[in-house]
């Protein structure tokens, strides 16, 4: 088995570069099970690729912040011969906010993936949230090194129990050795050393330590504390050596200078354990309880120390049944009374050296080493048996959200659903706008269709009576209104128009009741008078579906048809008109709502049956495509520049929720007419743009508000969650739901040989 390690990595100084380091040699003990082969992707913390001289074991360089970096060493494991990648995470060694950046690598492996997480954080912000849980969807395994890591990963990040592994952090394989060098140091001789060791910065809590040293040498003056390590690369680069200055001030102070030394060096695991079995009792007086894990604390155990430790989350565990002692955080006087206790008597010290011995035996590494390596085994397994699932089945109901309509009525009042939010909050300054109330009115029915929503049935006359409050005595619409029910335009855009139109005519052919049904069509009707009047697009497109819904249910109205026939023709003019050798699209550029244009030649070919307005919508469908989804997820246009046909630089941001909408919508349509599943593949790989499968590799559903963000920005998700993008996401929910129960049907159908030549071919 060939593993691919993504991590940092020594030269780098760094504790998580060491750790891997560790692991990789450990793994790799067992020369049958793991190939020598094996390699490192390292991180680099300099934009420089040179900035380190790694060993030969690092194959791939990624500079922190350089985003591209991320997606090549994606392309560079997934054609390498590794059979599966270890992920150590820590936010800090990655980049972009809270270290996102790896996202998107990880979302490409086609490798199964181990992920160690070193923090678990117990009140995450929103974006450290997402990235665990992005990081633990993707992984087949998840590694913590606490008990009480594993309770933070289920309780605060819903990650399952199942998929979770305790491996407690691995120590060296050493022994103490019967002529210690150290012993002989100028800071050890004839001293008895307390000690810390690691790189050094403020929350660390040193200088409860050097408080605590007065008392300490006033009944042992011969005592030394021992400071090894240096300053976090971080913290000199922003403040330099203000804080071991500020330690040696503190010192001075206390007039106990002449019992404290530092040791600025990165030493070696070998050196390290020198100075640790040296020392009488190893110290870490951190400051609060948030340290998950501490490498650190588990070397010291692993070698035997005394320890003695302010009781954060790692230290409770490991120093439990009296493997060390506890003292409080910054309680400068309780360290003293204990390390006196301790250096007074010789028995109760050995006692907790001989306990902590004996618990290190089996956190070495070729023991832990081991473990992974099983874990390894397992997780290859799975991953290729859910590969071989995987390929069966177009749509997997179990990665979708439970519908839920609560932000859906949040944002709605006795007015109609509010335009905007603050988050998940209603932002009601900003009123109400008729395309948002339109796209409620299609929600509402697709929900009472397919659940029966009582909250839905409820819902629907409140959008109803907006739009009917909105539309002008001439038959056309006003958009906006504000929050006191005023008016805030005459007459509306030609998108809002047609988005209502198309509202109207679903609400016709899919009435929950007559007095429904008989409203719409009075609505619908006055405004066919301003059909003729249309020119821009999508403005035609969106009244183009709203007539094919309409004719549904009055298939026979041949004034509807005339008027559906005069608006294909501009659109169809257009596409002619455009249209290049290798540009085949409506206009001269690629803007916004773009998969409404063929979902309207499609809804037109239902009601006509022309040729020509199929051939022009699957041949610009094919070109969407092309653009968007080429990358194995989509990518829409983004507002941010869209695509113009004199340039191959398509603008990837800011991404839109109802973009992606109209794709899902304009793929079903494409497999009704066709029967083609590949239309449902290329249906549910849009969808999953709003679960996380996104340039970003973030979620913009929220699980917890059950809202969507208002859209993918260039480092990260907006956050607002507004009626437009919610709408959106719970359409093309439903929409996907329906097309299950389409994939069903063509299933029960028997057609297993087609099903099975449409499972083999890859997705677009």
């Amino acid at each position: 088995m060939k593993i691919a390690y993504i991590s940092s990595y020594p030269p780098r100084e760094c504790g998580i570069a060491t750790f891997n380091h560790n692991l990789l040699r450990a793994i790799g003990h067992d020369k049958i099970a793991v190939s020598d082969d094996s390699y490192v992707v390292a991180m680099n913390d300099a934009e420089g690729l040179d900035e380190y001289e790694y060993p030969k074991e690092v194959k791939y360089i990624i500079r922190q912040e350089n985003q591209k970096d991320y997606i090549r060493a994606a392309d560079y494991i997934n054609t390498s011969l590794a059979d599966a990648c270890i992920l150590e995470h820590e936010f800090g060694i990655y980049g972009g906010e809270s270290g996102v950046y790896i996202l998107p690598l990880i979302a490409r492996l086609k490798k199964p993936l181990i992920t160690i997480f070193h923090t678990i954080l117990k009140d995450p912000n929103y974006m450290q949230l997402t990235i665990i849980r992005e990081i633990a969807k993707h992984s087949s395994r998840i590694v913590v090194m606490s008990h009480r890591a594993v309770g933070f990963l289920t309780s605060i990040y819903g990650i399952p129990f199942s998929k979770i592994q305790l491996i407690e952090h691995g120590v060296p394989d050493l022994e103490a050795k019967t002529q210690n060098p150290v012993k002989q140091s100028l800071a050890f001789k004839n001293k008895r050393v307390l000690f810390t060791f690691g790189l050094i910065s403020r929350n660390k809590g040193l200088e409860t330590v050097i408080e605590a040293l007065p008392a300490i040498v006033a009944q042992h003056p011969d005592v030394m504390y021992v400071i090894l390590g240096t300053t976090h690369p971080g913290v000199v680069k922003n403040s330099g050596e203000e804080y071991r200055d500020s330690l040696k001030r503190l010192a001075k102070k206390l007039n106990v200078e002449a019992n404290l030394t530092f040791i600025n060096k990165f030493v070696s695991e070998e050196e390290l354990f020198d100075y640790l079995t040296a020392a009488e009792m190893y110290i870490t007086p951190y400051l609060n309880e948030a340290q998950i894990t501490s490498g650190t604390l588990s070397y010291a155990v692993g070698s035997g120390s005394a320890v003695i430790s302010t009781p954060y989350w790692h230290a409770q565990e490991l120093l439990a049944e009296n493997r060390g002692r506890l003292f409080d955080f910054r309680d400068s006087e309780g360290l003293a009374v204990v390390v006196n206790e301790l250096l007074a008597d010789e028995e109760k010290l050995n006692s907790l050296k001989a306990n902590a011995y004996e618990y290190g035996l089996h956190l070495r590494w070729p023991n832990t080493g081991q473990v992974f390596i099983d874990v390894l085994e397992e997780a290859v397994s799975k991953y290729l048996s859910e590969m071989e699932k995987a390929g069966k089945q177009i749509i997997d109901p179990d990665m979708m959200p439970a519908f839920n309509l609560a932000h859906i009525k949040r944002l709605t009042d006795d007015t109609g659903i509010v335009q905007h939010a603050k988050y998940g909050i209603p932002n009601l300054k900003e009123g109400y706008c008729l395309d948002d109330n339109s796209r409620a009115l299609i929600l509402g029915i697709l929900a009472y269709q397919q659940n029966k929503s009582k909250v839905a049935l409820e819902l629907l006359p409140i959008y109803l009576s907006f739009i009917q409050y909105m539309q002008r005595e001439d038959g056309n619409f006003r958009n906006f209104l504000s929050f006191k029910r005023e008016y805030l335009d005459e007459v509306g855009s030609e998108d809002s128009f047609g988005r209502t139109v198309w509202a109207l005519g679903y609400l016709i052919s899919n009435a929950p009741n007559n007095s429904y049904r008989e409203f719409a069509r009075d609505l619908f009707l006055k405004s066919a008078s301003h059909f003729k009047d249309l020119s821009h697009l999508r403005g035609i497109a969106n009244t183009i579906i709203g007539l094919a819904k309409y004719l549904e249910a009055h298939p026979y109205d041949g004034n509807m048809r005339e008027h559906m026939d005069l608006l294909v023709a501009p659109l169809k003019a257009s596409y002619k008109t455009n249209k290049t050798r290798e540009w085949h699209w409506f206009e001269e550029k690629m803007t916004y709502d773009n998969g409404i244009l063929p979902l309207a030649l499609f809804c037109h070919y239902e009601v006509s049956k022309d040729p020509e307005s199929l051939h022009i919508g699957l041949e610009s469908m094919e070109f969407l495509s092309q653009k968007t989804l080429n990358d194995g997820y989509l990518n829409p246009v983004g507002n941010d520049g869209w695509l113009f046909r004199e340039s191959s630089e398509m603008a990837l941001y800011d991404q839109q929720a109802i973009e992606t909408m109209a794709m899902v919508l304009m793929y079903f349509k494409a497999y009704e007419i066709t029967n083609e599943l590949t239309y449902i593949k290329q249906m549910y790989l849009c969808y999953q743009w709003f679960l996380g499968e996104n340039s970003l590799r973030l979620p913009l559903y929220d699980h917890e508000t059950k809202g969507c963000g208002d859209g993918l920005q260039p480092h990260g998700v907006n956050r607002n969650q507004g009626a437009e993008s919610t709408l959106a996401y719970w359409i093309s929910h439903l929409m996907v739901l329906q097309a299950l129960e389409s994939e069903y049907e063509y299933i029960q159908s028997g057609d297993l040989l087609s099903i099975q030549k449409e499972a083999d071919n890859p997705l677009i």
